[in-house]
């Protein structure tokens, strides 16, 4: 799949406030500084689609782009939602808002039923952090399909690029029958764009609208 275009739609500052629900959508969420905005203008080829601050825990609302592939169907041109979901876990934002802006995207999260995968984005570069090992049991209770997008890869030496990924399975092994799909990413490099791509071009083939 290539992206032909990519437009933002709008904010919202509630789950009702979000576009109509009639085709597929993905959610990106993170830890903020994961490098979210990064990889969503990586896998759109656009510089400035999502916007990138020095400033982590800037984003603060549900942010939908349509996504078109440029490929016609009976029905018309095919297209997707890319979601920018609030970042989580940054410390020096207060804690009511990083309480508003979890309850936010949990309600957007568990709501939306055209949501057909959450991205949830993971630094390369730490150990396992407890606020993702949480917000992924907390996904699997309820019933969210999830993959894991690691970013930053082309930031670790060869030695740490070949230990992260098995380290986290040890961790994630002990909560899990089995890790969920995973995509290595870096968005300076443009590693894992087809993959990431692939794997929603398939899934979009599973939407029921």
């Amino acid at each position: 799949m290539e992206v032909q275009s990519a437009e933002f739609i709008k904010s919202s500052a509630h789950p009702q406030e979000c576009p109509p629900d009639d085709r597929p959508e993905y959610a990106f969420i993170g830890r903020s500084n994961v490098g979210k905005s990064s990889l969503i203008n990586m896998l759109t080829n656009r510089k400035a689609l999502a916007k990138i601050s020095s400033t982590p825990g800037k984003t603060q609302l549900i942010n939908h782009f349509v996504i078109d592939d440029g490929i016609k169907e009976a029905s018309g041109r095919r297209s997707w939602y890319l979601v920018d979901l609030p970042g989580f876990g940054y410390a020096k934002v207060s804690k009511t808002s990083r309480v508003k802006w979890q309850r936010t995207s949990e309600q957007y999260l568990t709501a939306r039923r055209n949501l057909m995968c959450v991205m949830m984005l993971i630094d390369s570069r730490h150990p396992p952090q407890k606020v993702d090992l949480e917000f992924m049991a907390w996904m699997g209770e309820h019933n969210l399909p999830f993959v894991m997008v690691f970013t930053k890869v082309d930031k670790l030496n060869q030695t740490d690029r070949a230990g992260f990924l098995p380290l986290y399975k040890v961790e994630m092994l002990k909560q899990w029958h089995s890790m969920p799909p995973v995509y290595v990413t870096s968005s300076e490099k443009g590693e894992g764009r087809e993959e990431v791509l692939r794997f929603i071009d398939e899934t979009n083939a599973l939407f029921e609208g």
